[in-house]
C-alpha cells in the first residue's frame, strides 16, 4: 500500500501509524517545539524502511550545527540511501549528503529544486529556509517561501509556518510593514510558531520599535517559551530591547534567567549568550563573573566545537577571550586556521568574515583599537556571507563603532555613527553614539 502525507507527497516504507508520527513531529518542528527527534524515532521504530523518517532524523540532527549532530546524521544518511525511491526522496537525501560534506550551499541548491517541484514539501521549504539562513542568503529566505505560497492557503495545517518563515524573509530584505503582517497573521494561526514570534521580534528591533518590541515579547510568554527550542533566543531578543533603552538591570536579570540561567551547552544558545554580553562589554558595564561560566562551556566543546562554522566560531572567541580561557582561545584560533585552508563552504566562510572578525575582537581586548578597526572595516559590509541576521551581525558594526572611538579615530567614528542614526532612526542608543562622535574635536 502506497501512504502519502496530508500533502499527498508520497513516503516510501511507510505506513499509516508511521506516517502519523512523522507528521507530528514535523508539526513540532514547524513551531520548534517539543521533541521532534523523538518522533521520528518512533516513525523508525514501526517503520524500518520509512525513508523520509530517517532523512528527517539526519535533518534535525545537523540544523543545530552541533558537530556531534553530524556523526548522527551520517548515520541517517547512510540509512536512508537504499529506502528513497521517489524524486522528492532523492533530492532530500541528496541535499543532506551534501552538507555534511560541507557545502551549505550545495545543499540549500539541492533543496531550492525540490521546492520548485514540490512547493507543498513542507520540510523542504524549512530546511532550505535554515540553510538560506545559515549562508546569509536573504533574498532566498524571502523567495524560496514566497515561491510556494500560491501553492498553500489558510485552512491547510502548516500554512502559519509559511507566513512565519516570509515574515523572517521579508525582514531581512528591509520589506518591514509585510513581514509584519505575515509574523502576526502566523501567530494568529498558530499561537506556538515560535519563528513566526521571532520574526516580528526582528522587525521591530530593525524599527527601533523597542517599547513594541517588549509587548510584543512579554504579553504572553507562555506561548513561544514552553518546551519551545527557540525561547533562549526570544529572551535574547527581549535582552535588546531592554539594553536599548538602558534598562540594564532588566537585561542582566534575562541573562541570568532564561538566557543563560540553566548553563546551556547548546551552541546556539552559547551564541545568544557571548552576543548579548559583549554587547555590555562595549557599553562599558560591568557583568561581574558572568562571562566564566559561558566560556567554561564554550571550552567543554573543545577541538569538536571549533573550525566546523565560523558564525559560531566568532562568539566562542568572545567568550574566551572575556572569560580568561588563554589556551582554548588559541586552540580555536588555530582550528579557524585550518578551517579557512580545507575544503568545503566554511572555509569560505571563515576565510572572509570569521578569522578576520576573530582577529579583530582579540586586537580590542588587547587594546589594539586600531588594529580592530582596520581588521573590520573591510568586513562589516560583506558580513552576511557567513550567516545570521542583521541583528545578530550589528554585533561587528557596534565592535567597530566603539574601536574607532577607543582608537581616536574621530573621521571614522563620525562616518560611522552617521551611517548608523540614519539606519537605525528613533534609536536613542544610535543618537547618543552620533552626539559622541560630533563632540569630539575635529583635526584641521
Amino acid at each position: 500500500m502506497m501512504v502519502h502525507d496530508r500533502e499527498g507527497i508520497v513516503l516510501t516504507g511507510a505506513t499509516p501509524e508511521s506516517r502519523d508520527r512523522y507528521e507530528r513531529g514535523r508539526d513540532l518542528f514547524l513551531c520548534y517545539v517539543g521533541d521532534p527527534q523523538a518522533e521520528a524515532d518512533a516513525a523508525i521504530a514501526a517503520s524500518p524502511g520509512f525513508a523520509m523518517a530517517h532523512v528527517f532524523r539526519g535533518w534535525l540532527n545537523v540544523l543545530g550545527t552541533e558537530p556531534a549532530g553530524f556523526v548522527e546524521a551520517r548515520a541517517s544518511h547512510a540509512q536512508a540511501m537504499p529506502m528513497v525511491a521517489t524524486a522528492c526522496e532523492r533530492g532530500h537525501l541528496a541535499a543532506l549528503g551534501l552538507l555534511l560534506d560541507g557545502q551549505w550551499h550545495g545543499a540549500a541548491q539541492a533543496l531550492q529544486r525540490v521546492s520548485i517541484d514540490h512547493p507543498r514539501d513542507l520540510l523542504a521549504l524549512q530546511v532550505g529556509h535554515l540553510l538560506d539562513f545559515f549562508t546569509g542568503e536573504a533574498r532566498l529566505l524571502r523567495d524560496r517561501i514566497a515561491r510556494a505560497l500560491p501553492d498553500w492557503s489558510e485552512d491547510r495545517p502548516g500554512y502559519h509556518a509559511l507566513l512565519g518563515m516570509h515574515s523572517f524573509g521579508l525582514e531581512e530584505c528591509g520589506d518591514y510593514g509585510q513581514a509584519e503582517r505575515q509574523g502576526k497573521r502566523a501567530i494568529e494561526l498558530q499561537p506556538r510558531d515560535g519563528w513566526a514570534q521571532h520574526a516580528v521580534a526582528h522587525v521591530l528591533e530593525m524599527q527601533c520599535r523597542h517599547r513594541d518590541g517588549l509587548a510584543w515579547m512579554l504579553d504572553d510568554t507562555d506561548r513561544w517559551t514552553r518546551d519551545s527550542f527557540s525561547a533562549v533566543h526570544s529572551w535574547w531578543h527581549a535582552a535588546l530591547f531592554h539594553l536599548a533603552l538602558d534598562e540594564i538591570d532588566e537585561a542582566l536579570a534575562l541573562f541570568d534567567g532564561p538566557i543563560h540561567g540553566d548553563k546551556s551547552t547548546l551552541i546556539l544558545n552559547l551564541i545568544d549568550a557571548s552576543a548579548l554580553l559583549w554587547r555590555f562589554n562595549l557599553r562599558g558595564i560591568d557583568v561581574g563573573d558572568r562571562w566564566q561560566s559561558v566560556a567554561h562551556n564554550w571550552a567543554v566543546l573543545g577541538e569538536a566545537g571549533a573550525g566546523f562554522y565560523a558564525f559560531s566560531d566568532i562568539h566562542a572567541v568572545l567568550a574566551l577571550i572575556c572569560g580568561g580561557e588563554t589556551d582554548r582561545l588559541a586552540a580555536t584560533l588555530e582550528s579557524m586556521e585550518r578551517a579557512a585552508a580545507g575544503p568545503g563552504d566554511n572555509a569560505t566562510f571563515t576565510r572572509d568574515v570569521g578569522l578576520p572578525t576573530a582577529r579583530a575582537f582579540k586586537a580590542f581586548a588587547d587594546g589594539d583599537f586600531k588594529r580592530s578597526t582596520e581588521l573590520l572595516l573591510p568586513v562589516v559590509p560583506d558580513a552576511y556571507r557567513f550567516g545570521g541576521s542583521h541583528a545578530q551581525r550589528d554585533l561587528l558594526d557596534l565592535t567597530l563603532i566603539e574601536a574607532a572611538f577607543r582608537a581616536g579615530d574621530t573621521a571614522l567614528a563620525r562616518a560611522l555613527t552617521a551611517e548608523r542614526r540614519i539606519a537605525k532612526p528613533g534609536s536613542p542608543a544610535s543618537e547618543a553614539l552620533f552626539k559622541r562622535a560630533r563632540a569630539l574635536p575635529v583635526a584641521v
